[in-house]
C-alpha cells in the first residue's frame, strides 16, 4: 500500500509541474521545417527583418546568423535561393540547439512532430493545459502501473531460482528508472534544457554502484 500510494503522489507531482514543462515541450521540435524556429525564419526572411529570430539565439551568435541571413536574402530571386535558405535554416536551429546543450542531426521534415508535442503547441494556442495534462497523465499513469504490476508479480517468484531472481531484477530495475525519470523531468531536471544534467546525473549513480 505505502508503494501504490508513492506512485500516486508521483503522478500527482508530475501533473502539477506539468504547466512548467509547456514552454519545453514546444521547443522540443526546434529541429523540423514546421517547427517554430524555422517559421520564424520564414517570416524574417519575407518581411527581410533578421529580429523574429534572434529571441532563438544567444547574442555571442548573432553576427554569423545576421551574415547567413544576409546571404539568403541577396540569393531571393535566383537559382540558389532554395540552397541559401536551407543553409540558413540549418544555421539557426544548430546555434539554437547547440545553446541549449543539444545536439543537431540536421532539419526534419515537416509533419514530424510526436503527437505530444503537438498537442502541446495546441495547448499555446487555445489558452488551455487540459487536454495536454489529460493526454500525458494518462500516459505516465499506464506506464507506472504496467511496470508495477510486472515487478510486483516478479517479486511474488524472485526466491524461486536464480533466473526467477534476475527477472525480477531487470523488471525493478526498469520499475525504478522509469519513475525516477519522471520525477526528475517533473522538477526540471532533465529533458532537452537539462541532457547534460542528466548525464552528468547517470554518470554519477553508475559510479557509486547504483
Amino acid at each position: 500500500m505505502e508503494l501504490i500510494n508513492k506512485v500516486v503522489g508521483l503522478t500527482v507531482v508530475f501533473v502539477a509541474c506539468l504547466s512548467l514543462l509547456v514552454p519545453r515541450f514546444a521547443v522540443a521540435h526546434c529541429d523540423t521545417m514546421d517547427g517554430p524556429v524555422v517559421q520564424d525564419a520564414r517570416k524574417a526572411l519575407e518581411t527581410k527583418d533578421v529580429t523574429p529570430v534572434l529571441k532563438w539565439v544567444q547574442s555571442k551568435d548573432e553576427k554569423s546568423l545576421k551574415d547567413a541571413f544576409k546571404k539568403a536574402l541577396a540569393a531571393q530571386g535566383k537559382k540558389q535561393q532554395p540552397a541559401a535558405e536551407k543553409k540558413f535554416f540549418e544555421l539557426l536551429v544548430k546555434i539554437h540547439r547547440a545553446g541549449e546543450g543539444a545536439p543537431f542531426t540536421g532539419l526534419k521534415p515537416a509533419g514530424g512532430v510526436e503527437p505530444v508535442i503537438a498537442e502541446a503547441d495546441k495547448a499555446l494556442a487555445g489558452g488551455s493545459p487540459d487536454s495536454l495534462v489529460k493526454m500525458v497523465t494518462d500516459s505516465v499513469s499506464q506506464g507506472i502501473r504496467q511496470r508495477y504490476e510486472k515487478v510486483a508479480e516478479a517479486l511474488k517468484h524472485k526466491d524461486e531460482s536464480v533466473q526467477k531472481g534476475r527477472e525480477y531484477v531487470a523488471a525493478y530495475v526498469e520499475y525504478t528508472h522509469y519513475v525516477e525519470r519522471l520525477q526528475m523531468d517533473a522538477e526540471g531536471h532533465a529533458a532537452h534544457h537539462g541532457e547534460a544534467a542528466h548525464k552528468k546525473h547517470e554518470v554519477q549513480k553508475h559510479e557509486h554502484g547504483h
